[in-house]
């Protein structure tokens, strides 16, 4: 229930003053930190497309802005601007450009309507049980927010963006690419905080199989962004993107950016921190998550693709036969016990690890990723001993004889 702040009987003089009192009350919101988002909507304006405008905290650089979300029929545009910039330019667009304003904190709404005549009315009421659980770390929002800033240069020359009446806006057809990527910084933003990798001044990642340096790029900025010194290495092997993505980092002049022309079974860096492998092929994986282990990495984060090594080996037990007669329900058992098989295997090598969805299917049929975060303390040897013998068990179960991350363990 909203209750109006300046009844209708209220004067003109004070209800003029609602505009003033609702820019007010956001200032106060940010002030406090207890801001959660702003909706403009009605919109009056002449740009024919556009629908509305979504406001949101962001810290870009380690200097607070409000990201303003610009969406059209057919597109999105985002622009970010310091606080007294952004306040400025909300105080303009209120009452000539849209005609409503929606304001949401931790524990009120407060709604801002303009009459057809240009009259403002105040409202305010308690914020709805979904909106209180916001979080106090700006720009965390997991719906909405964009970690990645659309108008930096190099996007243009990976061909996510292209300029549209010289603004750089989301080629279409690359629309779900930007969402995993994103997703992908919202778990990486995770790892690092957990591993204890966020307080570090620096960080070196090496990317493994980059292919056209998407999440490369995406780490860097975001690291730098973060104000650490990133020393981001993606090593590839075709050797036409090596050099379409150095090319672009020179261009831009991204120091601690660089690619090499290489296979994870061969490279090796002078420090590791954190391993990234997305979509690498069976066994490839395993290669990679023991390339991260031997190190020392902190983080590993890996998507795999393909598990041809243990299917063919796996005996179905009698008492599954009848569910696993289909070879799509056979071959997801086996991508199951594989990825099963790592990450207890991680595990047993002291880190805290997860198996989860990456991105939505609807996004990608490439969906499944494999967190590890290296343990502060040491893994008991009894609890060692427990996943070893968990992992035999397995073994045993479905007949596999080999797993080819266990096979590098023991060499």
């Amino acid at each position: 229930m909203f209750t109006d702040l300046i009844p209708d009987s209220a004067p003109p003089v004070a209800k003029a003053d609602a505009k003033v009192r609702f820019l007010r009350l956001l200032e106060t919101a940010l002030a406090n930190s207890t801001f959660a988002k702003l909706l403009l909507s009605k919109y009056v304006g002449e740009e024919a497309q556009l629908d509305r405008l979504t406001v949101r905290e962001v810290v870009l650089r380690g200097e607070r802005q409000l990201s303003f979300l610009w969406r059209y029929q057919t597109r999105d545009i985002t622009k970010n601007f310091p606080l007294p910039e952004a306040l400025a330019r909300l105080g303009e667009l209120l009452g000539a450009q849209f005609h409503s304003a929606h304001l949401q904190t931790q524990s009120e709404e407060v709604q801002l309507v303009f009459s057809r005549k240009g009259r403002p009315s105040l409202r305010l009421g308690k914020a709805p049980p979904a909106v209180l659980p916001v979080a106090t770390d700006a720009g965390h929002d997991k719906e909405k927010l964009r970690y990645l800033e659309l108008s930096r240069p190099f996007w243009l020359d990976l061909g996510v963006t292209h300029l549209v009446r010289g603004e750089a806006q989301l080629v279409p057809a690359m629309s779900r690419k930007w969402k995993q990527i994103n997703k992908f910084i919202e778990i990486f933003s995770a790892a690092l905080k957990s591993s204890g990798l966020s307080d570090s001044p620096d960080v070196h990642v090496a990317d493994f199989g980059s292919g056209k340096g998407y999440l490369t790029f995406a780490m860097h900025d975001w690291l730098r962004a973060q104000g650490k010194r990133a020393e981001v290495t993606g090593v590839e092997l075709r050797d036409d993107m090596v050099k379409l993505c150095g090319a672009a980092a020179a261009k831009h002049q991204m120091t601690g950016l660089r690619f090499d022309q290489g296979d994870v079974r061969s490279y090796t860096p002078l420090r590791l921190d954190v391993m990234i492998a997305l979509h690498a092929c069976d066994i490839a994986t395993d290669y990679a998550i023991h390339f991260g282990l031997r190190a020392g990495a902190k983080v590993i984060m890996c998507s795999p693709c393909c598990h041809k090594q243990v299917r063919p080996q796996m005996q179905t037990p009698t008492l599954l036969r009848p569910l696993l007669q289909h070879g799509i329900h056979l071959g997801q058992e086996a991508e199951m016990v594989t990825d099963g098989l790592r990450a207890l295997l991680l595990e047993a090598e002291g880190y805290d690890t997860q198996v989860f969805e990456f991105v939505a299917l609807e996004h990608t049929s490439k969906n499944k990723m494999i967190l590890a975060v290296k343990r502060a303390q040491p893994l008991s040897a009894a609890r060692r001993q427990e996943l070893l013998e968990q992992i035999a068990e397995i073994k045993r179960f479905y007949g596999i004889r080999e797993q080819e991350l266990q096979t590098l363990l023991a060499a």
